[in-house]
């Protein structure tokens, strides 16, 4: 009798745990959502943010809270949100830096970028475009490599900051290509492209939001596109790192991006769901002008196929990171 009793109960109790997630799904939301930034205000981690909370918390039928935390390159705000509960009242809007280069970078880092989090959705891609000055004597990429191989740390590049991922797809470049550049890190991407423009720097790498007004302009001449094919929407003449023929170089794809997470063991119903309205939200022609009209290129891959992307781009910059010993304070 005792025997089938506590059989009895353990399987009450294990239906009892299966139907949780769902009736609390149901039930759910039932207060607004935090949306923490791990960026300041302003930036496209930001205005994605403030975008599809609007809509999202309509199709919801509650309001979305968004919280700037900046600092460290979303080290700072992803490791608030990590720590907060996982009851689907809580999302963080990640990137690249925070969840996938960061990780190689801070011998100390207070989150797991894959154990501390759930993806939710990835907004979209935003390949960055290696520039040089209007009058530089480099008219290809081939030509710039010809010279870095020719001349070991003479040629100099800048980027937004040590350890940004302008700086890494500099490093990538070096890595891949078997050559060495000299890395001159600024305090974001305005003064350093500036410098470029004016030819006391060779080249860099940036974003085409950043950097495309310049090549429009005739200020910078564009070399290539890190993506895997051309920017037929943008920069359609400008060809592929790949395609420039140099050993060693075949597959390069350097991509920004930008996701929303929560923290794991958030219900998987929740996440689901917060997938699925968001997936619709983004669809829609209003969105998907917004988003090329940031240089993103709109992603729709499930929840899984973000979760293996993540993991292939932290193994990716893990790499680029250990090869080129970049250390951070």
């Amino acid at each position: 009798m005792t025997n089938r009793r506590q059989l009895l109960q353990a399987s009450m109790a294990s239906a009892m745990a299966m139907a949780w997630p769902s009736a609390f799904s149901q039930a759910w939301p039932a207060k607004p959502i935090n949306y923490l930034v791990a960026f300041p205000a302003g930036g496209t981690t930001d205005i994605l943010a403030r975008v599809v909370s609007q809509k999202l918390g309509a199709a919801l039928g509650t309001t979305l809270v968004i919280e700037n935390k900046g600092g460290a390159g979303g080290s700072v705000g992803s490791e608030i949100a990590a720590r907060a509960p996982a009851d689907g009242y809580n999302l963080l809007g990640g990137t690249i830096s925070s969840h996938a280069i960061n990780v190689s970078l801070y011998p100390k880092l207070g989150y797991d970028p894959i154990k501390s989090f759930t993806p939710v959705y990835l907004y979209g891609t935003n390949p960055v475009v290696l520039v040089v000055a209007a009058n530089s004597p480099y008219k290809t990429l081939k030509d710039l490599l010809t010279a870095a191989k020719a001349n070991p740390e003479k040629l100099s590049g800048a980027s937004a900051g040590n350890g940004t991922s302008q700086h890494l797809a500099q490093e990538l470049l070096a890595f891949k290509g078997g050559v060495k550049f000299t890395h001159v890190p600024y305090k974001g991407s305005a003064p350093a492209i500036q410098d470029v423009m004016s030819g006391q720097v060779d080249f860099m790498f940036d974003t085409t939001v950043v950097a495309g007004a310049h090549i429009q302009s005739g200020k910078l001449r564009a070399l290539a596109v890190t993506s895997a094919k051309r920017l037929t929407d943008t920069l359609t003449d400008v060809p592929t790192v790949a395609e420039s023929g140099w050993p060693g170089l075949q597959g390069f794809e350097v991509v920004s991006w930008q996701g929303l997470f929560a923290p794991a063991g958030t219900p998987k119903p929740i996440v689901d769901k917060l997938h699925g309205e968001i997936l619709k939200i983004m669809q829609t022609p209003e969105m998907q002008e917004r988003i090329k009209g940031l240089g993103m290129q709109p992603s729709t891959l499930t929840t899984d196929q973000i979760s293996a992307f993540q993991k292939s781009e932290i193994d990716k910059w893990a790499q680029v990171i250990k090869a080129a010993n970049i250390k951070v304070d």
